[in-house]
């Protein structure tokens, strides 16, 4: 996870920990988590300042076994996305 500033611009920001995709998302409900949902391991996911609210409400309801450090990372990016300017929250796939 990281986040940058432009779509193509410089990284601001990078997450240390990484998703444990086959034990954390493999089997969620995409309806009920339609963010979380569409991380895929082997592609990348764009969030935007008018999508991390929503993701960051997905991420208050994951149960609390699917979380960990990235959880955490990924809300202190989240954070840096709404007080930037032009950021956005990369999950980078393999």
């Amino acid at each position: 996870m990281e986040v940058r500033r432009e779509l193509c611009g410089a990284v601001v920001a990078r997450a240390k920990s990484g998703v444990a995709w086959e034990t954390t998302l493999v089997d969620l409900d995409r309806t009920a988590f339609p963010l979380i949902g569409a991380l895929i391991p082997y592609g990348d996911a764009v969030f935007n300042e008018l999508q991390v609210p929503e993701l960051l409400r997905e991420l208050d309801r994951l149960p609390a076994d699917r979380g960990g450090a990235w959880m955490d990372e990924a809300r202190d990016l989240c954070d840096l996305v709404l007080r930037g300017t032009h950021h956005y929250l990369v999950f980078v796939g393999d």
